[in-house]
């Protein structure tokens, strides 16, 4: 089982493919860790990552190919795996069937959620990540309950001018990949806007079609 969870920033793809990787044991890829986990590591290519992302740009897709390439040879993706966030072009799309191909494997189903832009901007800049314990909440969906977690930070990333920019980027440059996908007949749309239970329902009636 080799699939794409695809949306815009915020539209709920890591929380889904937690989902389904708890259900079918198999691993999310997510370009947002691997680049975090570059970041972290100080690495030259994560530092030019982080300069990108800082102000609302994709990195390159040589950057990112590399990285999603070294990932799926690893053991974890024998049975399949769910890609998060990736291809964000159809450059990268392109790219994706190729080093596939090496493999003998390809994608065999695009889950697209749908949430429009108004409740992204919503959801990302409500975005606000404990300083003390690292646990993300919402101010207005997921507010912390405990006062430990009073001390609450927005991500550089989060604030309302960023993510309208990253929905910019995403809408000239991510959704044409929907369409080289839907010309592979592969594209399976589910409501995002509805309550998570609801969504991943959705997905793993799709999966198991």
């Amino acid at each position: 089982m080799n699939i794409v969870l695809f949306g815009a920033p915020g539209a709920g793809k890591g929380t889904q493919a937690k989902e389904l990787t708890k259900k079918y044991e198999i691993p999310q890829i997510s370009t947002g860790d691997i680049l975090r986990e570059a970041i972290a590591k100080k690495t030259p290519l994560g530092l030019e990552a982080k300069k990108l992302m800082d102000g609302g740009n994709l990195v390159s897709d040589d950057i990112v190919n590399g990285l999603v390439e070294a990932r799926l040879q690893e053991a974890d993706c024998e049975k399949g795996f769910i890609l998060d966030g990736f291809p964000r072009t159809v450059a990268q799309a392109e790219a994706l069937d190729k080093i596939l191909e090496k493999f003998n494997k390809k994608i065999e189903k695009v889950i697209a959620l749908d949430v429009s832009d108004d409740e992204i901007i919503e959801r990302i800049t409500g975005r606000r990540v404990s300083k003390k314990t690292g646990k993300i909440y919402h101010i207005k969906y997921n507010p912390p309950v405990d006062e430990k977690e009073e001390d609450l930070e927005q991500r550089v990333d989060d604030n309302k001018e960023t993510v309208m920019k990253r929905l910019e980027v995403y809408n000239k440059q991510t959704a044409p990949v929907l369409e080289y996908y839907k010309k592979q007949n592969k594209v399976y749309s589910v409501d995002g806007a509805k309550k998570l239970e609801e969504i991943t329902k959705d997905i793993i009636d799709i999966l198991e079609k």
